[in-house]
């Protein structure tokens, strides 16, 4: 039991020690991982990333990616500096390339490398669409997402040591712990944590698109189109890593006059045409 209390301590020390500061909320997150390491090694997997698939390039959709992305950046850095974080992307690399895949995806890591999958656009449909989108994915970087989760998955694996540690005497505790441990820690904590992050992404994002000058109207049609591509496969929400499409198209809708009335403080009133 004192080598278990020990291992808790450990944990709650990590916690209260290991913080950063949200500037979007203002609230303290967990750290585990600073910049100077999440950086080079987010750096070093996108650069994997690229060198084992197709880049495309010199495409008009090529051009829109990289395009979008550089007025999705300087929204972000207009935020920040206007709301006190004058310094915060200094170690950001913003690198924005199209891939050739038929997969719906597209992600930023830490530090702004950001990939979009040519299977995406037609989803996307238009580059208000892909805004929609690259909004999200730097919302989840700008927001230290990663870094939180792989914070949380550490908490996690501690825990998972302190449990086995305490029932190391009785078998059938531990067996039945080690048989539970896994599923319960995600239904009642990883996963709300990840929903929570892409709830938190998708207002971060919008505001992002709007102060970039694309109508956040769109943001909840884009979801609209992402709910048709499914099919209406998806897991119950408490399940999921994500809300679930309803979900996210009720809350964007909601959403979109807050962003469009964030925009307006930088001087944007009206959006570039949807084409």
């Amino acid at each position: 039991m004192k080598l278990n209390k020990i291992i808790l301590s450990l944990v709650v020390a990590a916690v209260m020690f290991s913080c950063a500061t949200n500037p979007f909320t203002g609230k303290k997150t967990m750290a585990f991982v600073g910049n100077d390491q999440l950086f080079p090694s987010a750096f070093a997997q996108y650069n994997q990333v690229l060198s084992e698939n197709k880049v495309v390039t010199g495409t008009s959709d090529a051009e829109m990616i990289t395009r979008v992305g550089q007025r999705i950046a300087v929204a972000a850095e207009r935020w920040l500096t206007a709301n006190g974080h004058q310094s915060y992307l200094e170690d950001y690399k913003w690198e924005y390339k199209l891939i050739e895949s038929e997969q719906v995806n597209a992600w930023c890591m830490p530090g702004g490398k950001i990939a979009f999958y040519t299977g995406i656009l037609p989803i996307a449909a238009n580059e208000t669409g892909v805004a929609a989108i690259m909004g999200h994915e730097v919302a989840h970087a700008l927001a230290n997402h990663g870094q939180q989760r792989m914070s949380a998955a550490y908490i996690q694996q501690g825990l998972a040591v302190a449990g086995n540690v305490a029932l190391s005497n009785d078998e059938q505790a531990l067996g039945i712990f080690n048989q539970s441990y896994g599923v319960a820690s995600n239904v009642v904590g990883m996963l709300p944590f990840s929903r929570a992050h892409e709830t938190e992404a998708d207002k971060i994002g919008l505001y992002l698109m709007s102060i970039a000058g694309y109508n956040p109207d769109e943001a909840s049609v884009l979801w609209e189109r992402m709910k048709a591509n499914s099919g209406g496969e998806a897991p119950p929400e408490f399940l999921s890593t994500h809300p679930s499409n309803d979900s996210r198209i009720q809350n964007l809708k909601a959403l979109a006059p807050k962003a469009k009335a964030e925009a307006k403080k930088f001087g944007i009133t009206s959006f570039r045409p949807i084409n």
